[in-house]
């Protein structure tokens, strides 16, 4: 499909949205609108020659224009949510005291940004929870070299999954995220979120999540998983490169843990048991602690490990040593 995106005169995508506060991501975060973003957030340079970044306003105004097009259906439910504020103040306040500022003499952006739009018109019920297709997209100034000249790569972070609609969980997969966008400018940021949708089978993503609530893990099992999640991250450098990567921090072990005996959405079984797809759920819900800029990474590590837990109880592959 050939991908023709219609903007404004001044070539800034400005598409009124309304925004909520929608909790896909949590930790050291607050929401803020897209008319907050536009109008009172600066937009960081590079050092340089003064050269303008790609607004995080632009970014996701385009991703929601780019997904719209190609699907030729609407986008809802928005919520932006930033972290790491950067402050700062005009040039006539810079004698005064902080707590004088006045609000028309503060400036200020935020280092990183995530949002999360839907897609209404793709709603389905997997393992008895309804999902909406939804769309995740993360800018991290940090991860980009602002100190040189603007013809510098910039990096971006887009995935499009699902979305649990009982706790907001967002699940990610392999085919349909990518946590290295590479671009110069708006217009190549837009080829490659248009390349990843014409890309993504979105049904192979709902089989894939109908195929965890197939299996099961007993009481000892989730015990030991545990218990060799806490020793993955301590382990020898060699002996943890033989050993399939786990990205959940040991407190997210722990929100897991407690979880698993207090989680009424996605609850172990009468024996202690638990299955994949609940498994997956308190996993995908622990990662919401994570920072914006490891916030993608953790949350799509949680489908491939779980996906590895899977082939472990089938008597396949190296993810066996978790449950050994």
């Amino acid at each position: 499909m050939e991908l023709q995106i219609n903007k404004s005169p001044n070539g800034v995508h400005n598409k009124e949205l309304k925004v909520n506060d929608v909790r896909f991501i949590e930790s050291n975060t607050q929401p803020v609108s897209l008319d907050e973003i536009r109008e009172k957030h600066l937009v960081p340079v590079f050092v340089k020659d003064n050269t303008s970044t790609i607004s995080q306003a632009d970014f996701i105004s385009s991703t929601m224009e780019v997904i719209e097009e190609l699907s030729g259906k609407h986008t809802a439910n928005l919520g932006i949510r930033v972290s790491h504020p950067i402050k700062g103040r005009i040039f006539s306040a810079r004698n005064k005291r902080a707590s004088e500022l006045l609000d028309e003499e503060k400036t200020i952006y935020y280092e990183r940004m995530a949002f999360s739009f839907d897609m209404p018109g793709y709603k389905e019920v997997v393992n008895g929870k309804e999902v909406t297709l939804s769309v995740i997209g993360v800018k991290a100034y940090n991860n980009d070299k602002l100190s040189g000249y603007g013809n510098g790569l910039q990096r971006f972070k887009i995935g499009i999954g699902q979305k649990v609609k009982v706790c907001t969980n967002m699940c990610l997969f392999t085919d349909g995220t990518s946590l290295e966008i590479k671009v110069r400018n708006l217009e190549d940021l837009e080829g490659e979120i248009a390349t990843l949708v014409n890309e993504t089978d979105f049904s192979a993503q709902t089989k894939a999540l109908e195929k965890f609530d197939e299996y099961h893990l007993t009481q000892q099992q989730f015990a030991t998983l545990l218990g060799k999640s806490r020793m993955y991250n301590h382990l020898p450098g060699k002996r943890k490169n033989d050993i399939p990567q786990l990205l959940v921090s040991d407190s997210q072990v722990s929100t897991v843990t407690r979880a698993y005996y207090n989680d009424n959405q996605f609850p172990k079984n009468e024996e202690g048991g638990i299955s994949l797809w609940n498994l997956y759920n308190l996993y995908t819900g622990a990662v919401k602690s994570s920072y914006i800029d490891s916030f993608m990474d953790r949350n799509l590590n949680s489908f491939t490990f779980t996906q590895g837990l899977m082939k472990a109880l089938d008597g396949e592959g190296a993810y066996q040593w978790f449950l050994s």
